[in-house]
């Protein structure tokens, strides 16, 4: 089901600000907060998380949902842009195949998932399972 919030603020490019909290309420505040079709790929991304990744922990930090694994750090996150969701591989170098977009961080990866979701969920769950398994990231 797909809610509307009118009331949170948003950045020019339509990323919600949502504050600093642990835990999957802020991330669900956060993916409430998403505009129009950009909500349903929040809750996409997040449900396939959860049912791949049944010990993951969740956090809003900077506006941005990430996902990790406790004592093994933060493996993703995504961010809301006025024409696509991007999703962030923290070790995208290590994924098979590498996830499309380049960072000007050597290891990380990102993808753009856009409104038409032109994206085999098998291979987003791929990507999800493979950067889960490798060592996270300690960003905050």
């Amino acid at each position: 089901m797909t809610t509307r919030d009118t009331q949170t603020k948003r950045n020019a490019g339509g990323n919600p600000y949502i504050p600093k909290g642990d835990g999957d309420e802020s991330v669900q505040a956060y993916i409430d907060a998403m505009p129009g079709w950009h909500q349903g790929t929040g809750q996409w991304i997040d449900r396939l998380v959860e049912e791949h990744v049944p010990e993951v922990r969740k956090a809003v930090r900077w506006n941005t949902p990430f996902y990790g694994l406790a004592g093994r750090g933060w493996f993703l996150a995504f961010y809301c842009y006025a024409h696509y969701v991007q999703v962030t591989f923290f070790k995208g170098v290590q994924l098979d195949p590498l996830p499309p977009k380049a960072s000007k961080q050597d290891h990380v990866r990102y993808l753009a998932i856009t409104e038409d979701r032109d994206l085999s969920e098998d291979q987003l769950v791929s990507w999800i399972q493979q950067a889960a398994a490798l060592p996270g990231e300690d960003v905050f």
